[in-house]
C-alpha cells in the first residue's frame, strides 16, 4: 500500500511538473503585447506613469546635461527604456520594437525646455525605422506627434544607425 500511495504522489508532481512546463512555454510562444499605444498622449501618460527620469537609465556613456544640437537644445539628458538598453549593450545595429527613446532638451540656462520621443512600433512607419516620434512642452502638452516630418528628415540622415544621433548601436 505504501509503495502505491508513492507511486501515485510521484506521478502527480511528475504531471504538476509537466504542466507547469507546458504552460511556460506557452507563455514564452505568445508574442508580446507593445506596452504603449502610438499616440501622443498615450506615450505621455506611459512616460509619466513608469517615472522615466528615475526608473530607466540614461544612454550608456552619456550623463544628465551633455553639450547637445540643435534642433534639440543646448543640454540634453537622454533616458532609454530597459528594452532599447539591452539592445544599445549588445551593439545590436537596430533597436527592437517597444524600445524609447526621451530626450530632455534644455536650454543654456538648464532650463527645460522640451521632451522629445522616438518610440519604435512595429508597422508603424517601415521607411523611417518604424520610428513614431513625439515633442512635448515641459508641462506634457503635445507640440508634435506621428510621422512628423521635420524629425524624419534630419533623422533619415542616421538610417544606417536605426536612425539615431545619440551614440553608436554596432
Amino acid at each position: 500500500m505504501k509503495k502505491i500511495l508513492v507511486s501515485i504522489v510521484l506521478l502527480v508532481c511528475m504531471s504538476l511538473a509537466f504542466y507547469g512546463f507546458v504552460l511556460a512555454q506557452e507563455k514564452a510562444a505568445k508574442p508580446k503585447k507593445e506596452a504603449v499605444e502610438a499616440s501622443g498622449t498615450a506615450l505621455w501618460d506611459h512616460l509619466k506613469k513608469v517615472d522615466y527620469t528615475t526608473k530607466w537609465k540614461m544612454w550608456p556613456g552619456k550623463t544628465a546635461l551633455y553639450k547637445g544640437t540643435e534642433p534639440h537644445g543646448a543640454l540634453l539628458t537622454t533616458y532609454v527604456n530597459a528594452t532599447a538598453l539591452k539592445a544599445i549593450k549588445g551593439k545590436k545595429g537596430k533597436l527592437p520594437v517597444g524600445s524609447i527613446i526621451a530626450k530632455e532638451n534644455y536650454m543654456p540656462d538648464k532650463k527645460l525646455a522640451a521632451i522629445t520621443v522616438m518610440y519604435k512600433v512595429k508597422g508603424y512607419n517601415p521607411e523611417a525605422g518604424d520610428w513614431f516620434w513625439a515633442k512635448y512642452a515641459p508641462d506634457g502638452k503635445i507640440e508634435a506627434e506621428g510621422k512628423v516630418e521635420m524629425c524624419i528628415k534630419c533623422h533619415s540622415m542616421k538610417k544606417d544607425n536605426d536612425f539615431v544621433y545619440t551614440g553608436s548601436l554596432i
